[in-house]
């Protein structure tokens, strides 16, 4: 099967079960306005699905009807966004051994554990920074971040100015496109496809080169 049916394949899977999330979530600005685009992007970034391209177009499709205020719906998605992702962080750092040392399912060696640390101390600023601004990436890099215990202050600063560009670009682009803020919707949602088979393919990649590890030692 060739990349773009893979695509339309996946986009179609995932419309039925991202729609009726959309639904309840626009409802939901519709009669909170900023207190619930600010609630919605909280749960974005806590590492629960709701995706940030919705909630910020229709806030800015509210914005052109006069019914919210685009310096409102930015400042209630960029301080959703720090809050949601203080909680995922949260997770990864006070769960860390639970999670993944003392896990049987899921766990991962004190060796690829200090790889991580040691990656996110270098370069762990510059990731949290431009993460921001990828669809699903940004919704679960808050979890490795706080596993890998980066700097708590650190954190704090990159993922807010991480997350102004892409939540006011958002913003604006619904507010211009107005009624057809859906329309723009589903054509950043083959973004969000695109870069799903990118890191599908990437664990597939990680875990086939895992398991031939211990046959090349041998």
């Amino acid at each position: 099967m060739s990349p773009p049916v893979n695509l339309l394949l996946l986009a179609s899977i995932t419309d039925k079960v991202v729609e009726p999330i959309v639904d309840v979530a626009t409802e939901f600005i519709g009669s909170a306005g900023v207190v619930a685009v600010f609630l919605l992007m909280t749960l974005e970034s806590a590492c629960i699905p709701v995706p940030s391209e919705a909630i910020m177009l229709f806030a800015g499709f509210a914005v052109s009807k006069g019914e919210l205020t685009l310096f409102g719906i930015v400042a209630a998605g960029v301080l959703g966004n720090l809050a949601g992702s203080w909680i995922a962080y949260a997770v990864g750092y006070y769960g860390r051994l639970d999670l993944l040392e003392k896990n049987k399912l899921i766990h991962i060696s004190p060796k690829h554990l200090k790889w991580a640390d040691d990656w996110f101390e270098r370069y762990g600023a510059l990731t949290v920074f431009f993460s921001r601004m990828l669809p699903i990436v940004r919704t679960f890099i808050s979890l490795p971040a706080g596993v890998a215990k980066m700097p708590f202050g650190r954190f704090s600063a990159y993922t807010l100015l991480g997350s102004i560009p892409w939540v006011l670009a958002l913003a604006i682009v619904g507010e211009k496109v107005g009624e057809n803020w859906e329309d723009w919707r589903h054509k950043l949602g083959y973004l969000d496809y695109a870069v799903a088979a990118a890191i599908v393919l990437g664990v597939v990649y990680l875990i086939v080169k895992r398991q031939r590890e211990p046959v090349r030692a041998g």
